[in-house]
């Protein structure tokens, strides 16, 4: 296998050397397709720094190549990349270098200002890198940073427009418990109990992280045996996989078993 992969690069090879320009950016988009369905080998590394050679002017080349340098911390090899890519198409890119910055470097600010700029190319549009709308993202960098006002009101007008665009039931659970995780932390119980049981109310009630800060705001209105009940809950879920948490990184405000028990002991 590894020998056709190495002999299919050296035919483009071949190939480009007796290729006009117009040609060299056709071979630069077939080997990056090669590049990104190899994702993660030394082939796929091989081919998309070809591919990105070939025709500089190809974002989606740079942003490719960033991937395997940011994943293997790497990050002057990362931003080399995804930089060229914001530079040559800031719509397309600049959202996604501001995520990169928000979980794998947890840069708030730079994060911010990557959502921001966006958000600023794109006027009367609410952009959505990554599968979620650019006020979902600043709302948890804005939690990353401990603003929690900032963070509350982003995350507002997110479940707003979600709610109003296409109903109540289409907002991502996480954008509820953040929610909540931020009134939390300033004070509204309230409100962090409203958004709490909002997430339980569309997971099934499965959720180990609001049943955590349930217990904790049950604990502080002095609800002893409902906190018990919903940290005995919190810990079945865990156990059964229901908590909050990202591929590759520890997610913002993680809760581990250790937490679970530690806050279970307060209540003996």
């Amino acid at each position: 296998m590894e020998k056709s992969l190495k002999s299919f690069l050296n035919i483009i090879l071949i190939s480009i050397c007796l290729s006009s320009c117009e040609d060299k950016k056709e071979n630069a988009l077939e080997i990056l397709e090669f590049g990104k369905y190899h994702q993660g080998s030394a082939q796929s590394l091989n081919a998309l720094s070809l591919s990105a050679e070939l025709d500089p002017t190809n974002a989606e080349a740079h942003r490719e190549l960033s991937i395997p340098y940011l994943k293997r911390g790497i990050p002057h090899q990362f931003k080399h990349h995804m930089d060229k890519a914001v530079s040559l198409n800031p719509e397309d890119w600049q959202g996604y270098r501001g995520y990169n910055y928000l979980w794998f470097y947890r840069d708030y600010e730079k994060a911010i200002a990557d959502f921001n700029a966006l958000d600023t190319l794109t006027p009367n549009f609410v952009d959505a890198p990554q599968g979620h709308s650019i006020d979902y993202w600043r709302g948890i960098a804005y939690l990353g940073l401990k603003n929690h006002k900032k963070s509350i009101a982003y995350f507002e007008r997110h479940i707003t427009k979600e709610t109003k665009d296409f109903g109540e039931d289409y907002v991502d659970v996480s954008a509820f418990l953040y929610n909540g995780i931020a009134y939390f932390e300033s004070g509204n119980y309230e409100k962090a109990l409203y958004n709490f049981n909002k997430q339980l109310e569309y997971s099934l009630d499965l959720s180990a992280d609001a049943k955590y800060y349930k217990a904790q705001i049950l604990k502080a209105t002095s609800k002893l045996e409902k906190a018990r009940e919903s940290i005995d809950s919190a810990i079945e879920d865990y156990k059964l996989g229901y908590k909050n948490k990202r591929p590759y990184v520890e997610t913002l405000r993680e809760i581990y078993m250790e937490d679970l028990k530690a806050f279970k002991n307060t209540l003996k």
